[in-house]
């Protein structure tokens, strides 16, 4: 696997320092917010997410009603805004927000798994969102409003081609410049052994494992999964140009020891024909650089497979993709290794700031973990005392003012403190220093972020909390967010604003 980088320092200096201070995340049954910020509660699973979805009736779970609420889990993966505004001039988006899984122990009363209503509760959820009274709300049943899951009609370009019904274990996404939405597959194996006595088609497996793609305004849009961008357990996938007009797209093999990939389109980027035909390559990194190793033709079909044999490198569970809109630099966040446990993030920026050139100078941003550790690398100056530090970054996201945010993820494991939402500058002295917007509740995680056009909202999702080891649907180990008697834990969907207005980060 790939050796630390050296921290380095920033191609650039850019960007509008954040504003936050050090701050402890105790684990607890509630949450953490730090000083100056509110959070609100907008859609939890088991919400309608359509208009016509029935109440949520937890312990008799139905796979229709369950299609259109709120999933189980939740990942925030964009906010896709209308390039033409509204003829009343009301503020809109669509917020996309997948659900990668379904823990049965935690889902289902007993523990009993139910496959049918984990197929419905998967997948992705689109939401309306609307400025109303100088604050961004989730609208309740919105016209766009949609759910994504296991009876999802798609339609496989290349590969064979023809229909494939569903979307299985969506595992990232994102928003393109060409204005629409992508939504990257995992693992497809646990799901056809899981679904497979169900239908035929999920147990064969060949339509799943691809990146999808649609039109978010759309609600009648049919996605379609792109067969030139490879067929592999994907992490994470983030979208831009070349100077151009090429599509690129970066896409995670989230293993440890997965590779970095990235597609070139072979002519300009557009909603329709953008990522029907291109080139695969696989990062190799030495020291401080890193190559693109352009992959033979075919190589879509296997390109894990590919990439060993192309000598690409291996790194230590490449998760999270950001890009940061002030200029052509793109975050990976490594989940870690057993032999870098913690994980780290790193910093790539394109040779002439051109995200088509053949190769990258690699930074170390941080490495995360507890600041005692000999491996943990946190700017020139640490990590300041009294402040919780990211471990198992999952996800990143750069803001409009050039700043990075950085979610955890142990999966559920209690540790010394709670999972969190890290802001860390990429540049002046408070590069590779993160420091905390937000503690999750006891067993949760952090499942991204996004930001609206004004930058005076942060939605970020809370990822099954109580679910740590041991827990169960009757014995979860928080009962976040209602804290009723009787009613699991649940997903859920927030929004982070400031309590003095302004952009979120200052």
């Amino acid at each position: 696997m790939a050796a630390p980088l050296a921290a380095g320092r920033p191609a650039r200096a850019q960007g509008q320092p954040h504003e936050l201070e050090p701050l402890a995340l105790p684990v607890k049954q509630d949450d953490s917010v730090a000083r100056g910020y509110r959070r609100d509660v907008l859609v939890r699973w088991g919400d309608r997410v359509t208009f016509d979805a029935p109440r949520w009736t937890p312990r008799t779970p139905d796979p229709d009603a369950v299609a259109a609420q709120f999933g189980w889990d939740a990942r925030v993966a964009g906010i896709a805004v209308p390039q033409q505004p509204a003829a009343d001039g009301v503020a809109r988006a669509i917020l996309a927000v997948l659900h990668p899984g379904v823990d049965p122990r935690m889902a289902f009363p007993g523990g009993q798994d139910q496959p049918a209503a984990a197929a419905a509760m998967q997948g992705a959820s689109l939401l309306n969102l609307e400025r109303q009274r100088g604050r961004w709300v989730v609208v309740d049943g919105g016209y766009q409003s949609r759910r994504l899951g296991g009876s999802t009609l798609c339609r496989l370009q290349g590969a064979g081609g023809g229909a494939v019904r569903g979307l299985l274990g969506l595992a990232g996404g994102c928003v393109t410049p060409w204005g629409t939405l992508l939504l990257a597959e995992g693992d497809p194996a646990f799901w056809q052994a899981r679904l497979g006595a169900l239908d035929p088609a999920f147990a064969d497996g060949s339509g799943f494992g691809y990146v999808a793609e649609l039109n978010p305004f759309d609600p009648q849009a049919v996605p379609v999964k792109r067969g030139a961008l490879g067929r592999f357990a994907h992490g994470d996938v983030a979208a831009t140009l070349g100077r151009d007009g090429r599509a690129v797209v970066y896409l995670t093999d989230r293993r440890v020891g997965g590779f970095l990939f990235r597609y070139v389109s072979s002519g300009p980027a557009t909603p329709e024909e953008g990522l029907a035909a291109g080139s695969l390559f696989v990062a190799r990194l030495q020291d401080d650089r890193l190559s693109w190793v352009l992959l033979p033709p075919g190589a879509a079909a296997g390109p894990v497979v590919a990439a060993q044999q192309a000598g690409g490198t291996p790194f230590d569970t490449p998760s999270g993709l950001g890009l940061d809109p002030m200029g052509p630099r793109l975050l990976l966040a490594c989940h870690g290794s057993p032999g870098r446990p913690a994980g780290h993030v790193i910093e790539l920026s394109p040779d002439g700031g051109d995200d088509t050139a053949a190769g990258a100078t690699a930074r170390l941003l941080f490495a995360a973990g507890d600041p005692r550790s000999p491996q943990a690398r946190y700017g020139g100056a640490g990590l300041p005392p009294g402040s919780a530090w990211p471990e198992n970054p999952d996800t990143v996201t750069v803001d409009a003012r050039g700043r990075a945010w950085i979610g955890t993820d142990r999966g559920g494991r209690i540790g010394a403190q709670a999972e969190g939402l890290f802001a860390c500058d990429l540049a002046g002295p408070g590069r590779g220093v993160p420091l905390p917007i937000y503690g999750a509740p006891r067993g949760a995680s952090v499942g991204g972020a996004a930001f609206t056009p004004d930058g005076e909202a942060l939605f970020t999702a809370v990822r099954h909390p109580g679910a740590e080891p041991g827990a169960s649907f009757d014995r979860p180990g928080t009962r976040w967010p209602e804290f009723q008697a009787g009613v699991p834990p649940r997903s859920t969907l927030l929004g982070l604003s400031r309590l003095a207005g302004g952009p979120v980060g200052g």
